[in-house]
């Protein structure tokens, strides 16, 4: 079983090497969106973005700053073979918290909590497919950015730009950078297997998981 899945990891990253190198330069042209006048939806402030077995005894969280080119190369490379390999299956809860370093100032809590609201109005699925997708901006983020990655996700456009505007979410976005902090984090993704940090590739994330389930 390790072995199948090895080679599953291996496959899986091998079929997106090459792909972050072009984030944000290659993006999808956005509609322009006119959302002057939406008022953002009061937050729920106990949402927290996650995907798998809830039952699960393995426990992959990962921080993440939005505006990190590293984190945007772990979504395209690394993210899609561990979904295949142990989320698609419910074999590992899978977490999302916040750490906005920031990398940029500008962008970081405003995406993060466009990226919230989606999630908590539509789902955990639509959460991460938010994050996919709006991650191929990266480094020209905008409003209509934000907008197209909230309808590709099947959310409402303008409610996400005025999350991301009000920035609706700073104050559980702010409560996770906080624990972030309490671990000593300093760095974006940091990924942790049941509370151990592992470094952010899928072999070692792997690893980790794969001890926890044999």
């Amino acid at each position: 079983m390790e072995h199948s899945r090895r080679t599953v990891l291996a496959a899986g990253v091998a079929g997106v090497v090459g792909v972050a190198g072009c984030l944000g330069d290659d993006a999808p042209d956005t509609p322009e969106y006119d959302c002057e006048g939406t008022e953002p939806a009061e937050p729920d402030t106990d949402y927290r973005p996650m995907i798998g077995d809830p039952e699960s005894d393995v426990l992959v969280e990962v921080f993440e700053d939005f505006t990190c080119d590293g984190c945007a190369t772990f979504k395209a490379d690394v993210f899609p073979t561990i979904a295949e390999t142990y989320i698609e299956t419910e074999e590992i809860r899978y977490e999302h918290w916040d750490f906005p370093i920031p990398v940029n100032e500008e962008w970081a809590v405003p995406v993060a909590s466009a990226a919230r609201g989606v999630g908590a109005r539509e789902g955990d699925a639509a959460f991460f497919s938010f994050a996919e997708t709006i991650y191929e901006f990266i480094g020209n983020y905008s409003e209509d950015a934000i907008g197209f990655a909230a309808e590709e996700a099947g959310a409402d456009p303008c409610a996400a730009i005025a999350d991301a505007e009000n920035r609706t979410y700073a104050t559980p976005i702010g409560d996770d950078r906080a624990e972030g902090e309490a671990r000593g984090l300093s760095a974006t993704p940091t990924v942790y297997v049941n509370g151990d940090e592992v470094d952010p590739t899928a072999e070692a994330i792997s690893t980790a998981v794969d001890e926890v389930l044999s």
